[in-house]
């Protein structure tokens, strides 16, 4: 009996569970300061599976909503490289202001925020044409950015001047500046909206600001030199790298904005970013040439990745689209049950012979689809 189900994220339970990673590839992009090259890691099976060369000095990066590319900002030749995620190959190379360091996707997918360093400037990019098609002055030295969630608003750290200029996306203006700590760097929003981390490397602090009031509510010590910020899906914890001399993670709490843990990584830890379930963090550990996997329910690191020279990868470098590979399953095989195409996009067929099904009732009791977040959204015991 075929059973064909559309347009859905695919999880299969039978007597036994195929996990979302053996229907879908998840990766990661480690932009390298030193090599000019972006590594393309595996999160599921921690492995490096794609070497991709770019600009030189690149380091701040982002993934597009969709999955389907990747933007890294090249500080040391004045440019943006757009990678494909499915070729892992470089299809444009996009001129910017000057020293380009972070950069952030809007969440419909349509524009590209970039902070350029030597500017005092943020370049908009134009994903459909490539091109810059606006030029926002702000503070003094704009450092790293963080789009707001409903893409209204654009959050940009100013490491001289202290200060968070906000950036209001219907007119391209600053529409405020929000006094923070010393050298904001990293930044990153809560998914809810509702508050922004900002990384003060000079004071070693977090500052926590309402986006309703644009102010800051809340300022949390962290170890030296923090870094990179990145929160967990569900918006309880942030993770916030040091850099020197600690080398950890601090992983805040966010009801309460205290420190609940750190977490020894490697040697200068510099970008930080979250899986999209929240079960994974990955860090780029800048002088161990390395990048430390985090389990965030032990919090302890559980395996570490060689990389290029120095990674720094400031910025969401986690794709939250899954890539489709091959289905393995023995069992599946023996049994005579198919499950097609392989690999899946849009729709999936499930085809249970009936002698699988007459020999097999208790191996095979049910058929459940789940979507990305383990929500059933589809089952059956009727074949």
């Amino acid at each position: 009996m075929k059973k064909a189900i559309t347009k859905i994220a695919v999880l299969l339970f039978f007597t036994y569970c195929l996990s979302l990673s053996t229907l879908f590839a998840q990766t990661a992009y480690i932009t390298n300061q030193s090599d000019s090259i972006v590594f393309v890691i595996d999160v599921v099976t921690n492995t490096k599976i794609a070497t991709i060369w770019v600009g030189n000095g690149d380091g701040g990066v982002s993934v597009s909503p969709d999955g389907s590319k990747v933007y890294v900002a090249n500080y040391g030749d004045n440019t943006v490289n757009v990678i494909n995620t499915a070729t892992n190959a470089v299809t444009a190379t996009i001129p910017v202001g000057k020293n380009p360091s972070g950069l952030s996707v809007s969440p419909d997918g349509s524009k590209v925020y970039v902070a350029n360093y030597g500017f005092d400037t943020v370049n908009i990019i134009n994903t459909a044409t490539n091109t810059v098609s606006a030029s926002i002055p702000v503070c003094s030295v704009a450092y790293d950015l963080a789009v707001s969630p409903d893409g209204k608003y654009v959050y940009v750290g100013n490491y001289w001047d202290m200060k968070v200029s906000v950036i209001n996306t219907a007119t391209n203006t600053v529409l405020d500046s929000i006094s923070v700590g010393d050298n904001p760097v990293g930044l990153s929003v809560n998914p809810d909206g509702k508050s922004v981390y900002v990384a003060n490397l000079g004071d070693n602090t977090i500052s926590v600001i309402n986006t309703a009031t644009n102010t800051v509510t809340a300022t949390i010590p962290v170890g030296s030199i923090p870094s990179g910020t990145s929160v967990s899906p569900n918006g309880s914890k942030v993770y916030v790298t040091n850099m020197y001399p600690d080398n950890t993670v601090s992983v805040i709490n966010t009801a309460t904005n205290t420190v609940a843990v750190t977490i020894p990584v490697g040697s200068y830890p510099t970008g930080i970013s979250v899986t999209p379930d929240g079960s994974k963090i990955y860090v780029a550990d800048q002088f161990a040439d390395e990048v430390s996997v985090i389990d965030s329910a032990t919090n302890t690191v559980t395996a570490t990745i060689p990389v290029g020279h120095h990674p720094y990868a400031v910025g969401n470098f986690i794709s939250t689209y899954k890539q489709p590979i091959g289905l393995i399953s023995p069992s599946m095989v023996s049994a005579g049950i198919a499950v097609y195409p392989n690999p899946v996009t849009n729709t999936l067929t499930i085809d249970i012979p009936k002698a699988a099904v007459g020999s097999m009732q208790e191996a095979v009791s049910k058929i459940e689809i789940c979507n990305l977040l383990g929500e059933e959204v589809y089952s059956t015991t009727n074949y």
